[in-house]
């Protein structure tokens, strides 16, 4: 299943590539994708558990950028 979300209060790209990056690292994911131009989310990942992967998702993100947030 690919979605996309809106971000808000990313504050740079380097967050948004640390983010990415750690993102691609949790079981289930098959790719993500974080524009911080676009303030914008693309997360590929395992349908079953899509819910279970997007709290991993957004507590990672929240260990880069405390700040930030992702609209479900």
């Amino acid at each position: 299943m690919k979605k996309k979300f809106k971000m808000v209060d990313l504050d740079c790209a380097n967050c948004a590539a640390k983010m990415e990056n750690a993102i691609r690292k949790i079981d289930g994911v098959q790719d993500a994708v974080v524009s911080f131009m676009a303030q914008r989310l693309t997360v590929e990942a395992d349908d079953s558990r899509f819910e279970e992967i997007m709290d991993q998702i957004v507590k990672a993100c929240k260990k880069v950028e405390p700040d930030c947030q992702i609209l479900r």
